[in-house]
């Protein structure tokens, strides 16, 4: 049996884990709508595909 070490060799997916932090984010703001479903509009916003889309064409992607 092989047990891992007490001194921890945690490994941190970056992706992962900001993926998690957008999810969290989208089921807070769900449960906060008043409507059945966000929509494509507050999913962006909760996403902030605005301000992802600025800086990438500011940096000239």
């Amino acid at each position: 049996m092989h047990v891992a070490p007490v001194g921890g060799t945690a490994v941190q997916d970056h992706v992962a884990l900001a993926e998690i932090e957008l999810c969290g984010e989208l089921i807070i703001a769900a449960s906060a709508a008043h409507e059945d479903r966000l929509s494509l509009e507050s999913i962006d916003e909760v996403l902030k595909v605005a301000e992802a889309r600025a800086e990438a064409k500011a940096s000239g992607g």
